[in-house]
């Protein structure tokens, strides 16, 4: 009888080890997008972690940019999202449009977030007054240019609009057919002539949500005119390449740096966020280089036209059951020195003000990186730099001002009517997805 409950009692430890086990075992499934730089970086900062957190295992969920959305999409429908995520900006429209997509972490913050990212950071990642996700990095559209270039048809860069346009036929006639001031895909045109019309009437595409009401289609049909017609100067003068020609060219959306004729100084110019740098001068080889150029500004503009926002947040998940560690492991990537030294810029310019200035005291920082980040601080300091409308990058409203602009590009519609198409289905849409 003793030996048979003394059985009995061994088989219910042995059964409830695994138990216990499982029970104490500290997991989290963290998810993230990138490159093979960002990846082994990401994951050497996990390592230090779980090193300073024992008994924690974080498992590692990364993948390229294709395809990422969509499996996060169906991972949040279905409750099975990641317990902390790297998401884009906009997406906290698509996923928490009242606040509660995500866990709130407010009460989770750490003494070491609130220190380093300043409230107007913070704002970034409320939705509905609740802090859903919070700000890896902040970007913006810049002018770069390649001065060479420049230097052989006799243009100073160009500083203002008017000079820009000028620069077209001065690039065609010196250089050939082929010669363009600026290059870029279709969506960096579109944001480069929704920057003129801005300037000029003093509202966006897309407005963002206020107090006031909701997020709604902000340009008239005068100002989408507009929009429409800048965009068709800029290519009928030559200032930037066309749709079609960069179509011809192994594909539409193929990165400006990968163009040969970026690599020869032929095309010697692009509108794209600051963290591109590293990329479009990648390529480039003595005598070519870049230079960061002034911001193209209208006389008595309304609005500075310049287009920003956080480029990567990190949210933790709606389901997630262990908040506080999460919130833990997003805290260490923001803002412990030793994981930034790890990081570095795979993620751009840390927000965090500690990271930041480690890397600038250290050398880290390249000196046209660190050039374009204080251009575009000083706009922000300003108050000059709003955060734009979320739903303007949904990738319904995305996939809708390409295809009207594409139109445009191709001579298949009207300037008269591709504006009236932006405002009308581009407000049925914005109804369908707010």
């Amino acid at each position: 009888m003793k030996r048979r409950l003394l059985l009995q009692g061994l088989g219910a430890a042995t059964l409830s080890a695994p138990a216990l086990a499982q029970k104490d075992a500290r997991v989290l499934r963290f998810a993230w997008w990138g490159g093979a730089a960002r990846h082994g970086a990401t994951l050497a900062a996990v390592r230090l972690f779980e090193q300073r957190n024992a008994g924690l295992r974080i498992k590692s969920e990364y993948m390229g940019f294709n395809g990422y959305l969509e499996r996060l999409t169906t991972q949040v429908a279905g409750g099975s999202e990641p317990d902390v995520m790297q998401i884009n900006w906009a997406w906290l429209a698509m996923f928490s449009k009242r606040g509660s997509g995500f866990t709130d972490l407010t009460p989770l913050l750490g003494p070491a977030v609130r220190e380093q990212l300043p409230e107007a950071e913070l704002a970034t990642g409320r939705v509905a007054g609740k802090l859903n996700a919070l700000p890896v990095s902040y970007s913006a559209r810049v002018m770069l240019w390649n001065p060479s270039t420049f230097e052989r048809v006799g243009l100073a860069l160009p500083k203002t609009w008017d000079e820009l346009f000028a620069a077209g036929p001065v690039f065609r006639n010196k250089l050939g057919e082929g010669a363009f001031p600026l290059d870029g895909e279709l969506y960096d045109m579109i944001l480069l002539a929704q920057t003129w019309v801005q300037q000029k009437h003093g509202t966006p595409f897309i407005a963002p949500a206020t107090a006031e009401g909701p997020s709604r289609v902000a340009m008239n049909e005068a100002a989408a005119l507009d929009w429409v017609r800048i965009y068709q100067r800029l290519v009928k003068e030559h200032v930037a390449t066309p749709l079609p020609l960069r179509a011809s060219l192994g594909g539409a959306e193929k990165p400006t740096e990968q163009q040969p004729d970026w690599v020869t100084g032929r095309w010697a110019g692009n509108y794209t966020w600051d963290s591109a740098i590293p990329l479009r001068a990648s390529t480039l080889k003595p005598p070519q280089r870049l230079a960061l150029g002034d911001f193209p500004t209208l006389p008595g503009a309304l609005h500075s036209g310049m287009f920003g926002r956080p480029t990567l947040m990190y949210a933790v998940g709606r389901h997630c059951k262990q908040p506080e560690l999460a919130a833990r492991l997003i805290e260490f990537l923001l803002t412990d020195l030793d994981a930034a030294r790890l990081l570095g810029r795979t993620r751009g310019l840390p927000g965090a003000r500690g990271p930041l200035q480690q890397l600038e005291r250290e050398g880290q920082l390249p000196a046209l990186e660190l050039q374009a980040h204080r251009q575009i601080q000083a706009q922000r300091d300003a108050g000059r730099l709003p955060l734009p409308g979320p739903l303007f990058e949904h990738p319904r409203m995305l996939k809708f001002m390409r295809e009207v602009f594409e139109t445009v590009a191709y001579n298949k519609t009207t300037d008269i009517a591709a504006a009236r198409r932006l405002i009308t289905d581009g407000a049925a849409l914005l109804n369908r997805i707010k």
